[in-house]
């Protein structure tokens, strides 16, 4: 699952993923994710953490909360690199830390290592 609010971004997780061979399922809004993630469970979540309306560290929060959800690993991909965010963010929850902007083999490994741990 892609965590976006920006459709650009979105579009080149999705189509980055999709031309790995992963199948995707792209979520626009914070207000979605939890009750798709319930519905789809996916293997991965990568997270936007600048959301509007609601944070990203915020819904990992939740989701580690959610005894259905809290398995699934997340990949925190966010514009926030000050110090100590990525420390904030992997206390939430997150598995996994980027900062934008991505590039595409440090995003695929990042992916690749937490679905095989």
């Amino acid at each position: 699952m892609v965590v976006e609010d920006n459709d650009l971004n979105r579009r080149l997780f999705c189509d980055v993923l999709k031309a790995n061979g992963f199948d995707v399922d792209p979520v626009a809004t914070g207000e979605e994710v939890l009750s798709k993630a319930r519905s789809t469970v996916p293997d991965l979540i990568i997270m936007d953490i600048q959301l509007p309306g609601m944070s990203g560290v915020d819904l990992i929060t939740a989701a580690k909360q959610d005894q259905s959800l809290s398995a699934i690993p997340v990949l925190a991909v966010t514009a926030f690199a000050a110090k100590g965010d990525e420390e904030r963010i992997r206390a939430a929850g997150a598995a996994g830390y980027l900062s934008k902007p991505v590039s595409i083999l440090p995003f695929m490994n990042a992916v690749k290592s937490l679905l095989t741990d």
